[in-house]
């Protein structure tokens, strides 16, 4: 969900998604390289990003990831069940 929220505001590399992720949550996330990889490899599969090779700022070869429309419905499917289940855990929390 994170991955496919950071790339909604246009294409990023994998260091650019994850640094993204840290920087939002303040440091206190980190998509770290051996689970932010294969996540995008995974949702590549699904349909739910495009990659082509690219330049970064430092001029290395990169794989730039864009969200597709099929990736757009799915962050809001994603976001949809993540607020469900915040609201159930609060609900647990509070009248517990």
């Amino acid at each position: 969900m994170l991955i496919l929220r950071v790339l909604l505001n246009g294409p990023r590399h994998g260091y650019a998604i994850a640094q993204r992720i840290r920087q939002l949550s303040g440091d206190v996330l980190e998509a770290e390289e051996g689970s932010l990889y294969p996540a995008l490899q995974r949702i590549l599969i699904e349909g739910w990003v495009d990659a082509e090779w690219g330049t970064s700022e430092t001029g290395r070869r990169v794989r730039f990831y864009r969200l597709t429309p099929d990736g757009t419905k799915q962050l809001k499917r994603e976001l949809k069940e993540y607020g469900q289940a915040t609201a159930a855990i609060q609900a647990v929390l509070r009248l517990a």
